[in-house]
């Protein structure tokens, strides 16, 4: 694979009003006007030495916080990263977090709010359901939005001309 590919990767990244395996439970909008996602890390393993992409959205629905990212390819992590989820040897995803507000309750928190650091493709998720749901094929990244609106900026101010 090339070294300008990237593969898209969307998943839970976290599970909402269920039990973790410390007990701590995350409650719905709990990451809510913290962090964009290009300020949110995409790890291997909780390794902040070992970054393997990047996260493009973050979208909370009734199950849990959804992320949208892409591995990118020109690393080697990120490139047996996909070949490990591609065989089904690796699904998990896991969070890296600050609290910022919790209350305790038999048997851990509820996480009522929390600066989101990171998000980890893992081998074990603290959060059983927090998993990949999908992995696309290898691509071309698509260009960033503001160039992309100057290409048609440009476009249309040729073809006026």
């Amino acid at each position: 694979m090339s070294g300008n590919l990237v593969a898209r990767i969307e998943g839970y990244a976290s599970i909402f009003g269920a039990p973790d395996m410390n007990g701590d439970v995350v409650a719905p909008g709990a990451f809510r006007a913290r962090r964009s996602a290009p300020e949110i890390r995409f790890l291997y393993q909780h390794a902040a030495e070992i970054p393997i992409g990047r996260w493009l959205s973050f979208t909370e629905d009734a199950r849990g916080l959804y992320a949208v990212g892409e591995l990118i390819l020109g690393s080697e992590t990120a490139r047996e990263a996909y070949a490990l989820v591609a065989g089904g040897g690796l699904d998990g995803l896991s969070i890296g977090f600050q609290t910022v507000r919790a209350r305790r309750e038999k048997g851990g928190r509820v996480i009522l709010e929390a600066d989101l650091w990171e998000v980890s493709l893992v081998t074990f998720p603290m959060a059983p359901g927090a998993r990949v749901t999908r992995l696309g094929p290898p691509e071309k990244p698509a260009p960033p939005a503001d160039a992309l609106a100057e290409s048609l900026r440009e476009a249309t101010r040729l073809f006026a001309a």
